[in-house]
């Protein structure tokens, strides 16, 4: 790494306050249009840079990173999930490799909240009804619903995002039952009076409404598949915040059309930016352009563990937030 301010060069727009730092710190190159990059302009940016700040959108694959110059030595992601870094080419290039973890915890997991409360609660479908003159006045047995309280609340991954989401579901009279890699700490599962399951197959099967929170890995792609679909109830609903690839959509959408599954609350899709238009015609589904950690105090949060990261590494020390290939 150069002793002169470093090459950074920036995929998309940040935060007006995170690029003014950014420029001062570093020779920061900006994305002030935000247009994405594509396949070439990502190979330039490898070639060029010395630290590259790429988003969660940007595909950095070993065919990418084979193009890479000598002096590209960091790539700070925008973002926690590292699914669109190929993480074990990139070291083995020598080129670190790091993210933001756990300042969208809250943001997630609030959003994860309201679509839980949403779908049950047929949000959607009352305000297309206001919007189209549908409402003529309230009715005993019109827009029903399902009530929250007393009902089981399967997570699946009970991560820092998990456990945020359980700790707001507990507060609205939601059981709380887990699957993950392994159970956790017993003083955690107190204070959330959450049930541990082991098998993933058995708790969708009791579930009455399901919330995935787990990260995208080779090992979660499509780990609610098909088979696991047809194991939740009819009357069952399923929210995803995590990442599209998780949930086999496919599958998905021919159950919430043949009424095989109560609905859906999405905020991620399998082929993003692209939506089946099945979907949008589904009345049962309340969907959302990948906003669940869409808060300025989350972006800004973010931005400053890029900074710090970058800022550390530069001056020859072990950035904080390294990924290493055994946490992907």
């Amino acid at each position: 790494m150069p002793a002169d301010k470093p090459l950074v060069i920036i995929t998309r727009k940040l935060p007006d306050a995170i690029e003014t730092r950014m420029r001062e710190l570093f020779d920061a190159r900006l994305n002030v249009e935000d247009k994405p990059m594509d396949e070439a302009a990502l190979t330039e940016a490898v070639r060029e840079a010395c630290v590259l700040v790429p988003t969660v959108t940007d595909r950095i694959d070993a065919k990418t990173l084979d193009r890479a110059g000598d002096q590209l030595k960091l790539i700070a992601n925008f973002g926690n999930g590292v699914d669109n870094i190929d993480v074990k080419a990139a070291i083995a290039k020598g080129i670190t490799v790091t993210n933001t973890p756990g300042v969208l915890t809250e943001d997630t997991a609030d959003m994860t909240m309201a679509l839980i409360l949403a779908v049950p609660r047929r949000l959607v479908e009352g305000v297309k009804a206001l919007e189209t003159d549908r409402f003529h006045g309230w009715s005993p047995s019109w827009m029903l619903g399902h009530r929250l309280w007393g009902k089981r609340l399967g997570i699946v991954g009970m991560g820092r995002i998990g456990q945020a989401v359980a700790r707001r579901a507990r507060a609205f009279g939601l059981q709380i039952h887990y699957h993950n890699r392994k159970p956790v700490a017993q003083e955690i599962a107190n204070a959330l009076d959450a049930t541990y399951w082991d098998s993933l197959d058995q708790m969708l099967a009791r579930m009455d409404i399901v919330s995935i929170n787990c990260p995208h890995t080779p090992a979660t792609y499509h780990l609610i598949s098909a088979r696991r679909l047809k194991m939740m109830k009819p009357s069952a609903y399923i929210v995803n915040t995590a990442r599209g690839e998780i949930i086999d959509e496919e599958a998905l959408v021919r159950m919430l059309e043949n009424g095989e599954l109560a609905g859906a609350g999405l905020d991620v899709f399998e082929n993003e930016p692209k939506v089946d238009p099945r979907l949008l015609r589904l009345k049962n589904v309340m969907l959302l352009p990948h906003m669940g950690s869409a808060t300025l105090e989350g972006r800004l949060d973010m931005g400053e563990k890029v900074i710090i990261n970058i800022k550390t590494f530069v001056d020859g020390h072990r950035p904080p937030n390294r990924v290493l290939p055994a946490m992907v």
